[in-house]
């Protein structure tokens, strides 16, 4: 069942973030005495470094964090202290409750409540055959995932161009494809994001991924990937749908057999692409130096 708690909270979020820094830097600066002074470094300290965190992952390129974001913590429990020091001096409270609102337990939420994939148990399978499920390309054919199943193949669920942990991952893939090209490795991408997404994605590339779109999300319920809360609330005016894809990694051999997956389960966690070289090697899946 679809709700909007996950999608409402995580939109939320980041606006709230930036409204409490912003009025501890502006408060700090206007500050008279010690005890207000000592409050409003405290909401700057509790919400400024999961808003670094945020306005990181959207400008630099990172495929993956740290489970559990300590330093964040730290600094968002120290800030949280100063605050409330601040309020127990006779500071009016307002400085307390941005740090231990928006900054505490905003951060404690998302690390260890709204990262966490609601995973159940998928059709995928190692050892066994990739399952069947329909595509679409992004000239609009319908497709097989058993078209692809005569070669081996690395298999990218991703949650589409929104996703910036998502569009890191991809750059790897792009940037070590040559060393997958050389295995007879192909790159799938897929996603159930909208065609015109998928397409202006596709000509960002050189590299000859393939990327195929699961309209509706059809395929990812089918096989028990399918992440029902999975996009920001606000997201839907750019043409997203709430529901979208778990980010999972799959690699098949030149039978469609799976051989290895990842489902992690945080969304900030994404395996190396070393892991998938040492996955091939392990199989005899390697280049061909004749």
């Amino acid at each position: 069942m679809k709700t909007w708690i996950r999608p409402a909270f995580i939109a939320l979020l980041m606006p709230m973030l930036m409204v409490s820094f912003g009025l501890g830097l502006w408060n700090l600066i206007a500050s008279t005495t010690l005890s207000a002074g000592i409050a409003w470094t405290g909401v700057i300290l509790a919400t400024g470094g999961f808003l670094a965190f945020f306005l990181r992952l959207f400008t630099r390129k990172q495929a993956r964090t740290s489970a559990n974001l300590p330093w964040l913590h730290a600094a968002t429990v120290s800030g949280s202290i100063l605050a409330v020091a601040g309020t127990l001096a006779g500071v009016p409270p307002l400085p307390a409750l941005l740090a231990l609102g928006p900054g505490l337990v905003g951060g404690l939420l998302y690390t260890f409540w709204y990262s966490r994939l609601p995973r159940a148990a998928s059709a995928i399978t190692v050892g066994a055959a990739m399952p069947s499920f329909e595509l679409r390309t992004v000239e609009g054919a319908t497709v097989s995932s058993h078209d692809y199943t005569d070669r081996p193949a690395l298999w990218l669920f991703y949650r589409g161009n929104w996703c910036p942990l998502c569009m890191a991952q991809i750059d790897e893939v792009a940037t070590r494809y040559r060393e997958l090209a050389e295995r007879g490795v192909e790159a799938i991408l897929i996603s159930p994001q909208p065609d015109t997404h998928t397409r202006s994605l596709a000509e960002r590339f050189e590299a000859p991924m393939r990327f195929l779109i699961d309209a509706g999300n059809r395929a990812a319920r089918a096989i028990g990937l399918a992440a029902p809360e999975g996009i920001p609330l606000g997201m839907q005016a750019l043409g997203y749908d709430t529901e979208t894809v778990l980010p999972t990694v799959v690699l098949t051999d030149a039978q469609g057999i799976v051989l290895w997956f990842d489902q992690t389960d945080n969304y900030r966690l994404r395996p190396e692409p070393d892991t998938f070289f040492a996955v091939l090697d392990r199989f005899g899946i390697v280049a061909d130096r004749t």
